[in-house]
């Protein structure tokens, strides 16, 4: 079985970034920046043993690969960003490449959405927007990623580079996409790419059933395991000490959450360990209260043994831990000062419940 977790690379100095939030911005800027919003919310996290780190050293790599390897992750899922021929965040994947270190597998996914100023309260400013150009551009960015695609650690189904697609039904025509992407692998040489639809918990258009019709291979369903409290904001206000305005609170849930309807396909689970925004977007943010280690093992042996009752092929089962380091979420299981490595001790104990 599969199980990767989603890899964020801004941990590193841009151009874009120290233009739009200042000199020096990485995703650090917003975690060290935190702060307590209510009684009892634990603001600011600080990591663990990695640190306050610089994805251009390429011995964090190695380590963040060592720990994975430890927990029983089998790969990362780089999330990449492209807008009509503009790459951003690039270096930590095109290093790895050049590199070949770490030596630990990863496949790609599409970040497809344009960049605004929601993660400081700005959303209504657009800092990139996504674009669909057409068939040049999809040439161009398949180019881009073809020595991606064939190198020896790329994840792949049946031969087929797995490609996960962030927000599908914003593509033009979702079934032209897939078709010109299977083209242009068939015309490179390879058998074709393992197509991942990123599914939320909503219609994809009208009905459930589109990213199967549209020919994705396989759907991921993403859904917030989170249970609504009315009582917390109440309850604050009461106490006079903090203003009656967010964040929302949410518990989380004692299981992940399953779609609402069934979907046609495959669908690959995943699971989430925790979720605090509020370091990039203050009280405009989401909590999710009751979050820990033990809980996130209950949840991925949960996803677990579904991918395993799904198929009982192990090449075709995949899950996915959302995510490995995005720590102005609070979405992380990388080593954190408060647990230590207990996230990543999660992992593996779910798996050997499901006798992994």
């Amino acid at each position: 079985m599969e199980l990767s977790a989603l890899y964020l690379p801004q941990f590193h100095q841009i151009s874009e970034n120290d233009e739009w939030w200042g000199e020096g911005f990485t995703e650090w800027t917003n975690v060290r920046r935190a702060r307590p919003l209510y009684p009892g919310h634990r603001q600011p996290v600080h990591p663990g043993e990695l640190g306050y780190y610089n994805l251009l050293d390429p011995s964090i790599g190695e380590r963040q690969a060592e720990l994975a390897r430890e927990a029983g992750v089998t790969s990362f899922c780089y999330w990449h960003y492209w807008f009509g021929g503009r790459e951003i965040l690039e270096r930590p994947l095109r290093e790895v490449r050049a590199s070949g270190r770490p030596d630990f597998p990863f496949y790609v996914g599409w970040a497809n959405q344009s960049w605004t100023g929601v993660w400081h309260g700005l959303a209504d400013q657009v800092l990139i927007e996504q674009t669909y150009p057409g068939a040049d551009d999809d040439q161009a960015h398949f180019d881009s990623l073809l020595s991606t695609f064939t190198d020896d650690r790329y994840v792949t189904r049946e031969g087929r580079p797995v490609f996960l697609v962030f927000r599908p039904t914003e593509l033009p025509n979702p079934r032209e996409f897939v078709e010109r992407w299977q083209a242009m692998a068939r015309r490179a040489g390879l058998p074709g790419l393992y197509l991942v639809a990123w599914i939320e918990g909503r219609p994809w258009g009208s009905q459930y059933t589109t990213h199967s019709a549209d020919g994705f291979d396989a759907g991921l369903y993403v859904e917030f395991p989170f249970r609504h409290s009315a009582v917390t904001r109440v309850r604050d206000r009461l106490a006079g000490t903090f203003p009656f305005v967010g964040p929302r609170r949410y518990h989380y849930t004692d299981l992940p959450p399953q779609p609402r309807e069934p979907l046609e396909g495959v669908v690959h689970p995943s699971v989430q360990p925790n979720w605090d925004n509020t370091p990039r977007s203050r009280r405009r943010g989401v909590v999710a209260e009751g979050t820990s280690p033990t809980a996130f093992e209950r949840h991925l042996v949960d996803a677990l043994t579904r991918e395993q009752r799904r198929t009982s092929n192990s090449d075709g089962q995949l899950v996915v831990i959302k995510s490995w380091n995005e720590w102005a979420e609070g979405n992380y299981v990388e080593p954190d000062e408060r647990f230590g490595r207990e996230w990543l001790h999660a992992i593996r104990r779910a798996k050997e419940q499901v006798g992994l």
